[in-house]
Formats: structure tokens, C-alpha cells, sequence
């Protein structure tokens, strides 16, 4: 149970942590500072810093910022590259004797977003 002056010490931290939307090789991710993720492949090599630009939406202490009005840059470092899971493509024609089978494994890369200005 929470009493009165421990109730009130507590509404006094801020629980909020600043998240931005950002848009990285076509897709939208959702980050905050320390995440690490997973995004399509990107160039360079692990250890290499990235920065990205286009941001949608930022929250900065409660404080919305949409669109255009969004100023922001987020920091990432490469952590290393990555294949995702095997995808098989197999078609076949009933009675005809044709089939094909053809897969690939999409590669990704592994980020941890360092700062977010």
C-alpha cells in the first residue's frame, strides 16, 4: 500500500522515456534510446555509425512533434548482419509433372539506436 508522501515522491519522477518514428529503408520503426533492432540491410560494416534523418514523429518529455515540425537525428551504431529465416517459394502443376522450388533468406541488420538529438 501506498501512502500519501510516498504516492506523491513517486508522481514526481518522470517515467517517460523520448521515442521517435523514424524511417529507415522504407519502413517505419518505432525507437528510444539503448534499443538495438532489426532493419533491412544497410551498408557498411559493424562498428560503422549511421545516422538517419527522416523522421515522422517524436516525443520529447511528453511534447508531440508530427511531420515537417519533427527535428531530429537519430544515432545508431552497426552491430552486425544478420539472414533471416529460410523462405521457400514451391509451385507445382498437378499432373503435368512440373515443379519448381527456389527460396532465399533476406538479410538484415542489427542496430542499437545511440542517441537521439
Amino acid at each position: 500500500m501506498i501512502d500519501g508522501l510516498e504516492f506523491r515522491r513517486l508522481s514526481k519522477i518522470n517515467f517517460q522515456t523520448m521515442f521517435a518514428v523514424v524511417k529507415i529503408a522504407g519502413q517505419q520503426f518505432k525507437v528510444e534510446k539503448d534499443q538495438t533492432l532489426y532493419v533491412p540491410h544497410l551498408g557498411g560494416n559493424p562498428g560503422d555509425k549511421v545516422e538517419f534523418e527522416e523522421i515522422s514523429l517524436i516525443d520529447k518529455d511528453g511534447k508531440l512533434s508530427l511531420g515537417k515540425k519533427a527535428k531530429a537525428k537519430i544515432h545508431a551504431e552497426i552491430i552486425d548482419h544478420v539472414a533471416g529465416e529460410k523462405v521457400i517459394a514451391y509451385k507445382q502443376k498437378k499432373r503435368k509433372g512440373f515443379h519448381k522450388k527456389k527460396g532465399h533468406r533476406t538479410q538484415y541488420t542489427r542496430i542499437k539506436v545511440t542517441e537521439i538529438k
